[in-house]
């Protein structure tokens, strides 16, 4: 029996939809330099050390104009470092001004540092039209779990996300809310299905607990 996932996805995004994404970011600019930073980091880490990054480097020209070792010495505790801190110099200097930041998949994956998922972050809490969806570490782990994707690659979880829900409009948000399921109830360890929306289709449920 084939799952209308559209009609069971919608307790999670009653839950969890339009919810702000974890990083404190207060404009584009900030979104994108802070997306960036927290690839294979935390977003509470990321959001301790931005207070102190931004007020150094408050718009993109400013960024522009900044050396590896000024970036260095506010941003070395940042996993990847290295890698990171030349992506925002060579993105800085492309870009230019807060104002010419893209808004198009197509265009912000052509960024140094910028993949799909990132790229789906920018577009969604930029309240821009989805043009895919945001696929996470915590995607990654709980759709296959759920039974909606079966693979662990980021690129086919998204690919088997928006067929198995072909509404674009939903696209947004889905992503974000198995993200917010990932990190508050299906957790990697002692996941809370009990109270998971989720659990009348979950596979992982299901089997756990032998049902049908």
């Amino acid at each position: 029996m084939q799952i209308n996932w559209t009609e069971h996805f919608v307790p999670l995004l009653t839950q969890y939809g339009k919810r702000k994404h974890p990083l404190d970011y207060e404009n584009r600019y900030q979104l994108l330099v802070m997306v960036i930073l927290s690839a294979q980091d935390s977003d509470k880490h990321i959001n301790d050390l931005s207070k102190k990054f931004f007020a150094a480097y408050p718009t993109m020209n400013i960024l522009a104009k900044a050396t590896v070792e000024d970036l260095h010495q506010q941003l070395s505790k940042v996993r990847n470092f290295n890698n990171k801190i030349n992506w925002l110099i060579n993105l800085a200097q492309i870009v230019g001004d807060d104002e010419k930041i893209p808004s198009t998949l197509a265009e912000l994956t052509k960024l140094s540092g910028i993949g799909r998922k990132s790229a789906n972050v920018i577009i969604r809490e930029s309240g821009g039209k989805a043009e895919g969806i945001i696929v996470d570490l915590h995607v990654v782990r709980v759709a296959p779990r759920i039974g909606v994707a079966s693979s662990d690659k980021p690129e086919k979880i998204e690919k088997q996300l928006m067929e198995a829900v072909p509404k674009k409009e939903k696209w947004n948000e889905l992503g974000m809310a198995i993200s917010f399921l990932g990190r508050e109830i299906c957790r990697p360890k002692g996941p809370k299905c009990s109270i998971c929306v989720m659990n009348p289709v979950c596979e992982y449920y299901k089997e756990t607990n032998k049902i049908g």
